[in-house]
């Protein structure tokens, strides 16, 4: 199984599976000489942690990170990159293999069973393997250390709506994110979705979210023309990850619904002598660069698959039959995706910067 890794001078590969000893990232590329410790990177684990809420699965799996290269430690538990590959571990402590065991010869409708049974003529049935949510854990790792390369740039992820139930953005406020089960930035969206969500979950179902991106700080000029789009990158990185169904990039679909005058980002000359944009259609994009705008995406997440709801299927021998997956799973699994998203972001930002470094020298 091949594809396993992402970027191209800041560059990822995550190994390990759902119900494995461990799994983990390789960060190759980074450069020498930033410092960081490993609670920068414990802390990112920890707001994706499962466990932390009814509203999440239930695994209790502290994914504690184990720093195994690519560093020297100084004093105070401060680490200092070498410029060789980081390696980062994660265990798993609670897995529960037999709960899939009815399941073994079975696909489960809207997962990736029979499309990696179709491609590899084999699969793992215990939480799907390399194909969980599981995986994203390395990401969120990962992203931490791409951080380090990109210090002036702040990138926050918020969940914008949860099934049926959208925020108010005229209550937008970044500092409820990390007040609530949900990530959402509208404290009365939030209180909805909680009534909304416990019912989905005593009913044995599951529902989707969107999630929105904003790095804010980026330069201009990240990016290159036609095959190294900045935006088309970020598209693929948030498009890889598990379950996403759908991105955009700024106003995105609601572009086509709008006139040449509404959809233009106008602009004036600010005091500094950089040009002040009126508004922010492109999401910070155009022609594949960054303007020095917020960079925006946002991307929709399906309902998880595994639900204890029956539902009509096959086996490997083709028989019919019917599939209600127990175990313990997210009702949403778009809410730990928040800061998914942000360490993909992350990764493709500190990439792009570093490719431009290589082609013309420091961002401004």
């Amino acid at each position: 199984m091949s594809h396993n890794s992402f970027g191209h001078l800041f560059r990822v590969t995550t190994f390990g599976e759902s119900h494995g000893p461990a799994i983990g990232a390789v960060v190759d590329g980074c450069p020498p000489r930033l410092t960081f410790s490993r609670d920068d990177v414990q802390a990112a684990l920890d707001r994706r942690r499962p466990g932390q809420s009814r509203f999440t699965t239930q695994r209790k799996e502290p994914d504690e990170v184990e720093i195994l290269s690519g560093v020297i430690e100084e004093q105070a538990g401060r680490l200092t990159t070498t410029g060789t590959p980081i390696a980062l571990l994660i265990r798993n402590v609670d897995q529960r293999s037999k709960d899939y065991s009815n399941i073994a010869q079975s696909y489960r409708p809207g997962h990736a069973d029979y499309a990696y049974d179709a491609k590899y003529g084999v699969r793992d049935h215990r939480g799907g393997g390399r194909s969980s949510a599981r995986e994203t854990a390395s990401r969120v790792a990962a992203g931490a250390i791409a951080r380090l390369v990109i210090p002036g740039v702040a990138i926050r992820g918020a969940l914008v709506a949860m099934g049926e139930i959208e925020i108010d953005r005229s209550r937008w406020d970044w500092s409820a994110v990390d007040s609530n089960p949900f990530f959402c930035p509208d404290p009365v969206a939030a209180r909805e979705m909680e009534a909304y969500l416990d019912g989905i979950r005593k009913s044995g179902s599951s529902v989707g979210a969107t999630i929105e991106i904003v790095a804010e700080g980026a330069p201009a000029g990240l990016g290159a023309p036609i095959y190294g789009k900045l935006d088309a990158d970020l598209a693929a990185a948030l498009m890889s990850i598990n379950a996403v169904k759908g991105v955009e990039i700024g106003a995105g679909m609601a572009a086509s619904r709008l006139t040449g005058e509404q959809n233009a980002d106008e602009m004036r000359l600010g005091p500094d002598g950089r040009p002040v944009f009126l508004s922010n259609n492109a999401g910070g994009v155009l022609g594949g660069i960054s303007t020095g705008q917020p960079i925006v995406a946002r991307f929709a997440v399906k309902p998880t698959s595994s639900i204890l709801t029956p539902r009509r299927s096959i086996d490997r021998s083709g028989a019919e039959v019917d599939v209600s997956t127990k175990g313990r799973h997210d009702p949403c699994v778009g809410i730990r995706a928040v800061p998914v998203g942000e360490a993909m972001m992350a990764c493709v930002l500190a990439d792009h910067a570093l490719r431009h470094r290589g082609q013309i020298g420091p961002s401004a």
